[in-house]
């Protein structure tokens, strides 16, 4: 999948980390990786859906074949 939509990308963390705690990770959790920056603040600034998700896979080990 060479793009991840926004919608996709909400429901992958929704899936993953279940609502209340995506919800919470994507707007409380600073990611070193993505510039010292929350996952929703880097959406905002322009990053990737699909880089923000690796960002959070590789920062909680989500295994491989959920990524």
């Amino acid at each position: 999948m060479a793009q991840v939509r926004l919608t996709e990308f909400h429901e992958c963390v929704r899936n993953e980390f279940g609502q209340l705690r995506g919800d919470a990770l994507l707007r409380d959790h600073v990611l070193l990786s993505l510039g010292g920056r929350t996952a929703a603040a880097a959406i905002e600034a322009g990053r990737e859906p699909r880089e923000v998700w690796r960002a959070l896979c590789e920062e909680f080990d989500v295994p491989p074949a959920r990524r």
